[in-house]
Protein backbone atom coordinates (compact mmCIF):
# COMPACT_ATOMS: atom_id res chain seq x y z
CA UNK A 1 0.00 0.00 0.00
CA UNK A 2 2.98 2.25 0.81
CA UNK A 3 4.52 2.34 -2.60
CA UNK A 4 0.94 2.75 -4.17
CA UNK A 5 0.71 6.04 -1.99
CA UNK A 6 4.03 6.94 -3.72
CA UNK A 7 3.12 5.92 -7.35
CA UNK A 8 -0.21 8.14 -7.58
CA UNK A 9 0.26 11.96 -8.28
CA UNK A 10 -0.91 14.05 -6.09
CA UNK A 11 -3.42 15.76 -7.58
CA UNK A 12 -4.83 12.05 -8.28
CA UNK A 13 -5.22 11.23 -4.64
CA UNK A 14 -6.75 14.44 -3.94
CA UNK A 15 -9.54 14.82 -7.09
CA UNK A 16 -9.61 11.64 -9.13
CA UNK A 17 -10.18 9.10 -5.56
CA UNK A 18 -12.96 11.03 -4.55
CA UNK A 19 -14.74 11.47 -7.45
CA UNK A 20 -14.11 7.55 -8.01
CA UNK A 21 -15.53 7.04 -4.65
CA UNK A 22 -18.63 9.49 -4.91
CA UNK A 23 -19.16 8.28 -8.52
CA UNK A 24 -19.35 4.40 -7.26
CA UNK A 25 -21.55 5.08 -4.28
CA UNK A 26 -23.60 6.92 -6.41
CA UNK A 27 -23.75 3.85 -9.18
CA UNK A 28 -25.11 1.82 -6.13
CA UNK A 29 -27.71 3.92 -4.44
CA UNK A 30 -28.81 4.07 -8.26
CA UNK A 31 -29.10 0.60 -8.31
CA UNK A 32 -30.92 0.29 -5.66
CA UNK A 33 -33.46 3.13 -7.06
CA UNK A 34 -33.88 1.09 -9.93
CA UNK A 35 -35.12 -2.14 -7.89
CA UNK A 36 -37.70 -0.24 -6.23
CA UNK A 37 -39.02 1.13 -9.40
CA UNK A 38 -38.22 4.18 -10.25
CA UNK A 39 -35.66 6.13 -12.29
CA UNK A 40 -32.45 6.80 -11.61
CA UNK A 41 -31.54 9.79 -13.78
CA UNK A 42 -35.00 11.19 -12.93
CA UNK A 43 -34.01 10.52 -8.82
CA UNK A 44 -30.97 12.78 -9.73
CA UNK A 45 -32.31 15.25 -11.88
CA UNK A 46 -34.86 16.25 -8.97
CA UNK A 47 -32.23 16.18 -6.23
CA UNK A 48 -29.82 18.64 -7.98
CA UNK A 49 -32.97 20.45 -9.02
CA UNK A 50 -33.66 20.15 -5.29
CA UNK A 51 -30.76 21.50 -4.09
CA UNK A 52 -29.74 24.34 -6.57
CA UNK A 53 -32.78 24.56 -9.22
CA UNK A 54 -34.31 27.37 -7.13
CA UNK A 55 -33.02 30.29 -5.04
CA UNK A 56 -34.39 29.19 -1.31
CA UNK A 57 -32.90 25.65 -2.21
CA UNK A 58 -29.77 27.11 -3.20
CA UNK A 59 -30.17 28.86 0.53
CA UNK A 60 -30.89 25.69 2.50
CA UNK A 61 -28.40 23.88 0.57
CA UNK A 62 -25.41 26.23 1.91
CA UNK A 63 -27.13 26.32 4.85
CA UNK A 64 -26.86 22.86 5.43
CA UNK A 65 -22.83 23.03 3.84
CA UNK A 66 -22.11 25.57 6.73
CA UNK A 67 -22.36 23.00 9.33
CA UNK A 68 -20.53 20.55 7.11
CA UNK A 69 -18.07 22.90 6.81
CA UNK A 70 -17.67 23.74 10.23
CA UNK A 71 -17.35 20.01 11.40
CA UNK A 72 -14.95 19.15 8.59
CA UNK A 73 -12.68 21.31 9.78
CA UNK A 74 -13.02 19.88 13.19
CA UNK A 75 -11.95 16.67 12.59
CA UNK A 76 -9.70 17.46 9.93
CA UNK A 77 -7.16 19.78 12.61
CA UNK A 78 -7.02 17.39 14.33
CA UNK A 79 -6.57 14.67 11.84
CA UNK A 80 -3.65 16.30 10.62
CA UNK A 81 -2.55 16.03 14.24
CA UNK A 82 -2.92 11.89 14.09
CA UNK A 83 -6.31 12.22 16.22
CA UNK A 84 -9.68 11.01 15.59
CA UNK A 85 -11.85 13.22 17.32
CA UNK A 86 -15.56 12.17 17.16
CA UNK A 87 -16.79 14.30 20.03
CA UNK A 88 -17.60 17.10 17.34
CA UNK A 89 -21.46 16.70 18.29
CA UNK A 90 -20.62 17.40 22.06
CA UNK A 91 -18.19 20.18 21.22
CA UNK A 92 -20.84 21.97 19.46
CA UNK A 93 -23.20 21.52 21.57
CA UNK A 94 -21.59 23.24 24.67
CA UNK A 95 -20.82 25.85 21.47
CA UNK A 96 -24.28 26.21 21.38
CA UNK A 97 -24.70 27.29 25.18
CA UNK A 98 -21.80 29.67 24.66
CA UNK A 99 -23.49 31.19 21.90
CA UNK A 100 -26.88 31.12 23.85
CA UNK A 101 -25.31 32.55 26.74
CA UNK A 102 -24.03 35.31 25.16
CA UNK A 103 -27.13 35.72 23.17
CA UNK A 104 -29.66 36.18 26.44
CA UNK A 105 -27.51 37.69 28.86
CA UNK A 106 -25.41 39.75 27.02
CA UNK A 107 -27.94 41.29 24.49
CA UNK A 108 -27.50 45.39 25.67
CA UNK A 109 -24.19 45.08 23.29
CA UNK A 110 -23.66 46.41 19.83
CA UNK A 111 -24.31 43.87 17.31
CA UNK A 112 -20.97 43.68 15.67
CA UNK A 113 -19.56 43.27 19.49
CA UNK A 114 -22.16 40.91 20.12
CA UNK A 115 -21.51 38.44 17.30
CA UNK A 116 -17.74 38.58 18.49
CA UNK A 117 -18.63 38.18 21.64
CA UNK A 118 -20.71 34.81 20.46
CA UNK A 119 -17.84 33.70 18.44
CA UNK A 120 -15.39 33.62 20.94
CA UNK A 121 -18.09 32.15 23.73
CA UNK A 122 -18.39 29.32 21.74
CA UNK A 123 -15.34 28.59 21.01
CA UNK A 124 -14.18 28.71 24.37
CA UNK A 125 -17.09 26.14 25.02
CA UNK A 126 -16.08 23.95 22.05
CA UNK A 127 -12.82 23.84 22.97
CA UNK A 128 -13.17 23.74 26.87
CA UNK A 129 -15.18 20.21 26.58
CA UNK A 130 -12.52 19.06 24.14
CA UNK A 131 -9.58 20.05 26.57
CA UNK A 132 -10.73 16.92 28.98
CA UNK A 133 -10.38 14.26 26.74
CA UNK A 134 -7.45 15.73 25.12
CA UNK A 135 -5.71 16.33 28.72
CA UNK A 136 -6.85 12.46 29.54
CA UNK A 137 -4.88 10.91 26.31
CA UNK A 138 -1.83 13.45 26.48
CA UNK A 139 -1.14 12.86 30.49
CA UNK A 140 -3.39 9.47 31.19
CA UNK A 141 -3.32 7.83 28.00
CA UNK A 142 -6.62 7.22 27.88
CA UNK A 143 -8.01 6.87 23.97
CA UNK A 144 -9.43 10.39 22.69
CA UNK A 145 -12.01 8.30 20.39
CA UNK A 146 -13.22 6.59 23.38
CA UNK A 147 -13.59 9.56 25.76
CA UNK A 148 -15.23 12.14 22.91
CA UNK A 149 -17.29 9.54 22.10
CA UNK A 150 -18.48 9.43 25.71
CA UNK A 151 -18.63 12.98 26.19
CA UNK A 152 -20.95 13.16 23.07
CA UNK A 153 -23.57 11.63 25.93
CA UNK A 154 -22.02 13.68 28.59
CA UNK A 155 -22.86 16.60 26.67
CA UNK A 156 -26.28 15.73 25.79
CA UNK A 157 -27.65 14.81 29.12
CA UNK A 158 -26.03 18.15 30.18
CA UNK A 159 -28.08 20.06 27.79
CA UNK A 160 -31.25 18.07 28.57
CA UNK A 161 -30.84 19.39 32.80
CA UNK A 162 -30.14 22.92 31.77
CA UNK A 163 -32.88 23.25 29.39
CA UNK A 164 -35.17 21.71 31.57
CA UNK A 165 -34.19 22.83 35.00
CA UNK A 166 -31.61 25.95 34.15
CA UNK A 167 -32.62 28.06 31.18
CA UNK A 168 -36.64 27.31 30.21
CA UNK A 169 -38.27 30.33 31.15
CA UNK A 170 -41.00 30.04 33.88
CA UNK A 171 -43.94 28.46 33.28
CA UNK A 172 -42.84 26.77 29.48
CA UNK A 173 -43.43 22.83 29.10
CA UNK A 174 -40.43 22.85 26.23
CA UNK A 175 -37.09 22.11 26.78
CA UNK A 176 -35.80 24.71 25.32
CA UNK A 177 -34.10 28.50 26.37
CA UNK A 178 -36.35 32.10 25.63
CA UNK A 179 -35.86 32.96 22.44
CA UNK A 180 -32.94 35.34 21.80
CA UNK A 181 -34.16 39.53 20.96
CA UNK A 182 -34.10 40.49 17.73
CA UNK A 183 -30.98 42.20 18.24
CA UNK A 184 -29.44 39.03 19.30
CA UNK A 185 -29.31 37.38 15.71
CA UNK A 186 -26.71 36.58 13.34
CA UNK A 187 -28.23 38.58 10.20
CA UNK A 188 -29.47 36.30 7.10
CA UNK A 189 -27.85 37.34 3.76
CA UNK A 190 -31.13 37.54 2.00
CA UNK A 191 -31.48 40.73 4.32
CA UNK A 192 -27.92 42.03 3.91
CA UNK A 193 -28.59 41.52 0.28
CA UNK A 194 -31.45 43.55 0.76
CA UNK A 195 -29.97 46.51 2.06
CA UNK A 196 -27.58 46.46 -0.70
CA UNK A 197 -30.38 46.61 -3.42
CA UNK A 198 -29.90 43.07 -4.22
CA UNK A 199 -32.98 40.36 -3.89
CA UNK A 200 -32.00 36.62 -3.54
CA UNK A 201 -34.09 33.97 -2.25
CA UNK A 202 -35.13 33.97 1.85
CA UNK A 203 -33.28 30.91 3.59
CA UNK A 204 -31.65 30.31 7.00
CA UNK A 205 -28.77 30.99 5.40
CA UNK A 206 -26.76 33.81 7.78
CA UNK A 207 -23.64 35.49 8.64
CA UNK A 208 -21.91 32.34 9.63
CA UNK A 209 -21.30 31.06 6.29
CA UNK A 210 -18.83 33.79 5.56
CA UNK A 211 -17.37 33.05 8.89
CA UNK A 212 -17.16 29.44 7.74
CA UNK A 213 -15.23 30.64 4.64
CA UNK A 214 -12.91 32.91 6.66
CA UNK A 215 -12.47 29.09 8.83
CA UNK A 216 -11.27 27.59 6.00
CA UNK A 217 -8.61 30.14 4.95
CA UNK A 218 -7.14 30.26 8.60
CA UNK A 219 -6.77 26.73 8.58
CA UNK A 220 -5.15 26.64 5.39
CA UNK A 221 -2.90 29.76 6.75
CA UNK A 222 -2.38 27.66 10.18
CA UNK A 223 -1.60 24.35 8.64
CA UNK A 224 0.64 25.00 5.68
CA UNK A 225 2.17 28.35 6.62
CA UNK A 226 2.73 27.89 10.06
CA UNK A 227 5.56 26.56 12.66
CA UNK A 228 2.49 25.29 15.13
CA UNK A 229 0.97 23.90 11.90
CA UNK A 230 4.33 22.03 10.76
CA UNK A 231 4.43 20.79 14.44
CA UNK A 232 1.22 19.19 14.22
CA UNK A 233 1.36 17.46 11.24
CA UNK A 234 4.95 16.44 12.02
CA UNK A 235 3.15 14.60 15.49
CA UNK A 236 0.13 13.29 13.43
CA UNK A 237 2.69 12.00 10.92
CA UNK A 238 5.75 10.49 13.08
CA UNK A 239 5.32 11.20 16.57
CA UNK A 240 8.83 9.72 17.11
CA UNK A 241 10.40 12.80 15.02
CA UNK A 242 8.18 15.01 16.77
CA UNK A 243 9.91 13.98 19.99
CA UNK A 244 13.30 13.89 18.42
CA UNK A 245 12.98 17.41 17.27
CA UNK A 246 11.74 18.79 20.59
CA UNK A 247 8.58 18.85 20.06
CA UNK A 248 6.06 17.92 22.89
CA UNK A 249 3.54 15.37 21.41
CA UNK A 250 1.04 15.77 24.64
CA UNK A 251 1.09 19.64 24.45
CA UNK A 252 0.12 19.08 20.28
CA UNK A 253 -2.18 17.16 21.24
CA UNK A 254 -4.35 19.15 23.59
CA UNK A 255 -3.89 22.26 21.55
CA UNK A 256 -4.98 20.43 18.17
CA UNK A 257 -8.14 19.04 20.33
CA UNK A 258 -9.35 22.20 21.40
CA UNK A 259 -8.80 23.98 18.34
CA UNK A 260 -10.90 21.00 17.15
CA UNK A 261 -13.56 21.88 19.41
CA UNK A 262 -13.47 25.74 18.97
CA UNK A 263 -14.22 24.86 14.61
CA UNK A 264 -16.98 22.45 15.64
CA UNK A 265 -18.84 25.40 17.85
CA UNK A 266 -19.18 27.01 14.97
CA UNK A 267 -22.21 24.94 13.93
CA UNK A 268 -23.45 26.12 17.20
CA UNK A 269 -23.15 29.76 15.90
CA UNK A 270 -24.59 28.89 12.39
CA UNK A 271 -27.83 26.66 14.05
CA UNK A 272 -28.58 28.66 17.36
CA UNK A 273 -27.97 32.54 16.76
CA UNK A 274 -27.88 32.30 12.76
CA UNK A 275 -31.16 30.05 12.80
CA UNK A 276 -33.52 28.47 15.52
CA UNK A 277 -32.82 31.81 17.82
CA UNK A 278 -32.94 29.91 21.03
CA UNK A 279 -30.92 26.75 22.25
CA UNK A 280 -32.89 23.66 21.64
CA UNK A 281 -32.10 20.07 22.05
CA UNK A 282 -30.45 17.85 19.33
CA UNK A 283 -29.74 20.75 17.21
CA UNK A 284 -26.30 19.09 16.28
CA UNK A 285 -28.67 16.43 14.22
CA UNK A 286 -25.36 14.63 13.29
CA UNK A 287 -23.72 16.79 11.91
CA UNK A 288 -20.61 15.62 13.55
CA UNK A 289 -20.74 12.29 12.17
CA UNK A 290 -21.23 13.63 8.99
CA UNK A 291 -17.98 15.89 9.14
CA UNK A 292 -15.58 13.34 9.35
CA UNK A 293 -16.54 11.89 5.92
CA UNK A 294 -16.61 15.32 4.74
CA UNK A 295 -12.83 15.56 6.49
CA UNK A 296 -11.65 12.38 4.60
CA UNK A 297 -13.26 13.06 1.25
CA UNK A 298 -11.88 16.59 1.63
CA UNK A 299 -8.27 15.37 2.17
CA UNK A 300 -8.51 17.25 5.27
CA UNK A 301 -7.93 20.15 3.06
CA UNK A 302 -10.04 23.22 3.29
CA UNK A 303 -10.57 23.63 -0.55
CA UNK A 304 -11.89 19.62 -0.60
CA UNK A 305 -13.75 19.78 2.43
CA UNK A 306 -15.99 22.84 1.27
CA UNK A 307 -16.09 20.91 -1.94
CA UNK A 308 -17.43 18.01 -0.06
CA UNK A 309 -19.84 19.77 2.93
CA UNK A 310 -21.23 20.96 -0.33
CA UNK A 311 -22.23 17.80 -1.75
CA UNK A 312 -23.48 17.01 1.12
CA UNK A 313 -25.25 20.03 2.05
CA UNK A 314 -26.86 19.20 -1.55
CA UNK A 315 -27.82 15.62 -0.47
CA UNK A 316 -29.55 17.13 2.57
CA UNK A 317 -31.02 19.68 1.03
CA UNK A 318 -31.92 17.74 -2.35
CA UNK A 319 -33.10 14.60 -0.09
CA UNK A 320 -36.24 16.69 1.03
CA UNK A 321 -37.57 17.77 -1.94
CA UNK A 322 -37.01 14.46 -3.78
CA UNK A 323 -38.75 12.33 -0.78
CA UNK A 324 -41.90 15.37 -1.08
CA UNK A 325 -41.69 14.89 -4.92
CA UNK A 326 -41.28 10.79 -4.87
CA UNK A 327 -42.90 9.23 -1.93
CA UNK A 328 -41.58 5.79 -2.84
CA UNK A 329 -37.88 7.66 -1.87
CA UNK A 330 -38.17 8.17 1.50
CA UNK A 331 -35.65 10.25 3.70
CA UNK A 332 -34.36 6.86 4.89
CA UNK A 333 -33.13 6.28 1.43
CA UNK A 334 -31.51 9.63 1.04
CA UNK A 335 -29.73 8.77 4.08
CA UNK A 336 -28.96 5.54 2.66
CA UNK A 337 -27.04 7.51 0.32
CA UNK A 338 -25.38 9.21 2.63
CA UNK A 339 -24.43 5.99 4.30
CA UNK A 340 -22.79 4.89 1.06
CA UNK A 341 -20.93 7.82 0.13
CA UNK A 342 -19.10 7.52 3.83
CA UNK A 343 -18.65 4.13 3.55
CA UNK A 344 -16.55 4.48 0.30
CA UNK A 345 -15.13 7.66 1.04
CA UNK A 346 -13.80 5.76 4.39
CA UNK A 347 -13.89 2.17 4.88
CA UNK A 348 -13.31 1.84 0.95
CA UNK A 349 -11.50 4.97 0.40
CA UNK A 350 -8.43 3.44 -1.12
CA UNK A 351 -10.87 0.44 -3.02
CA UNK A 352 -9.65 2.05 -6.80
CA UNK A 353 -5.85 3.05 -5.66
CA UNK A 354 -4.69 0.09 -7.43
CA UNK A 355 -6.29 0.49 -11.01
CA UNK A 356 -5.25 4.06 -10.77
CA UNK A 357 -1.81 2.95 -9.99
CA UNK A 358 -2.19 0.22 -13.01
CA UNK A 359 -3.46 3.37 -15.20
CA UNK A 360 -0.84 5.94 -14.65
CA UNK A 361 1.88 3.04 -15.14
CA UNK A 362 0.53 2.39 -18.62
CA UNK A 363 1.36 6.16 -19.26
CA UNK A 364 4.80 7.85 -20.73
CA UNK A 365 6.47 8.92 -18.12
CA UNK A 366 6.92 12.14 -19.12
CA UNK A 367 3.24 12.39 -18.72
CA UNK A 368 3.06 11.53 -15.40
CA UNK A 369 6.17 14.11 -14.76
CA UNK A 370 3.83 16.49 -15.74
CA UNK A 371 1.20 15.86 -14.31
Amino acid sequence: MTGSHEQLPPWATAVVLPLLNVAAALAVSGVVVWLIGESPLEVVSLLLWGAFGWGEGVGYTLFYTTNFIFTGLAFGIAFHAGLFNIGAEGQAYLGGLGVALACLYLDFLPLPILIVVAIAASAAFGAGWAFIPAWLQARRGSHVVITTIMFNFIAASLMVYLLVNVLAPAGSMQPESETFSDHARLPFLHDIAAALGVQIATSPLNLSFVWALICCVGFWVLIWRTRLGYALRTAGINPAAAVYAGMSPGRLTIIAMMLSGALASGMALNEIMGSQHRLILEFTAGYGFVGIAVALMGRSHPAGIVLAALLFGALYQGGAELAFEKPQITRDMVVMIQGLIIFFAGAMEHFFRPQLVRLFSLMPSTSRQEA
